[in-house]
């Protein structure tokens, strides 16, 4: 019954958006209104917030990132050699590429972010900003190299080929907030009540914000392409991720909180993704 009020509100929000386009409350094209708002300005002041005033757990950093990324990196391996297998007579490896980043890249922000607070409260913020810290540079600075180097075009430097990463990441609302609440933490100021007030106000409406928009997209959403590919996708990262995340963080000691943040952001469905002569993840 609990993990039913955990989860049944979420799942709940994100029926309520489709159902909004199926009887035409508004328009499908509305979640992209809804999503720039809670990518761009919601959900950056929860993470601004959530690092300004959060008590973060007394663990080692290391260790949580070694739980969480050391499952996304086998994972990533192991997509890698399944990739190869289901595609041993062709000769574009750069679909390998997009085959390991949607097996490991999950919709941590968007489906995550509420999922984690609904099912672990406030106390899993602080573990979770560390984990968003450094997902998406990771993950866009690993997926651009490899295609790079497997579709061996390399024309320039490696500097010339990681700068325009380097600055989307710097324009990213997410980054920023991140960033921010990092160096507005080590002031010591702390926050205004009435500031403090305010961007909780807005926080609050983030998640909210996410799951609707999340169900209005889903009223579009087809499922295209091989199916295999897309099954075994879906196995590695809804099942064998989660399953070696939570292997990693119990042999690792983790806290039951930081262990509840790591496996749900593992077990997150895969986002979209998209890769062209220029590596971007596009599906938080």
């Amino acid at each position: 019954m609990a993990t039913v009020l955990i989860v049944a509100p979420v799942f709940a929000l994100i029926a309520a958006g489709y159902a909004s386009v199926l009887f035409r409350f508004v328009s499908e094209t509305a979640h992209k209104g809804i999503s720039e708002f809670a990518f761009s300005i919601a959900i950056p002041a929860l993470l601004f917030r959530t690092i300004v005033v959060s008590e973060f757990p007394d663990v080692s950093p290391w260790r949580m990132w070694g739980a969480y990324y050391g499952a996304l990196a086998l994972t990533w391996i192991a997509a890698l050699i399944l990739s190869a297998l289901l595609r041993a007579r062709r000769e574009d490896r750069e679909d390998g590429v997009v085959f390991a980043i949607g097996s490991v890249y999950g919709n941590i922000v968007m489906l995550g972010i509420p999922l984690v607070l609904s099912a672990l409260g406030n106390e899993a913020a602080g573990p979770m900003a560390l984990i968003l810290s450094v997902n998406t540079p990771l993950l866009w600075l690993c997926g651009i190299l490899q295609m790079e180097l497997v579709s061996r075009k390399r024309t320039g430097s490696a500097l010339s080929v990681i700068r325009p990463v380097l600055t989307d990441l710097s324009r990213n609302p997410l980054m920023l907030a991140i960033g921010f609440g990092v160096v507005w933490r080590f002031t010591g100021l702390g926050l205004n009540p009435v500031v403090d007030r305010t961007i909780e106000l807005l926080a609050q409406a983030g998640s909210p914000a996410a799951l609707i928009a999340l169900g209005i997209n889903l009223f579009r959403f087809e499922v295209k392409g091989e199916m295999t590919s897309v099954v075994v996708m879906s196995a590695l990262k809804l099942l064998a991720m989660p399953a070696v995340a939570y292997a990693l963080a119990t042999l690792l000691g983790l806290p039951p909180v930081v262990t509840g943040v790591v496996v749900l952001f593992a077990a997150m469905r895969p986002a979209r993704t998209r890769i062209s002569s220029r590596f971007s993840i596009s599906g938080w």
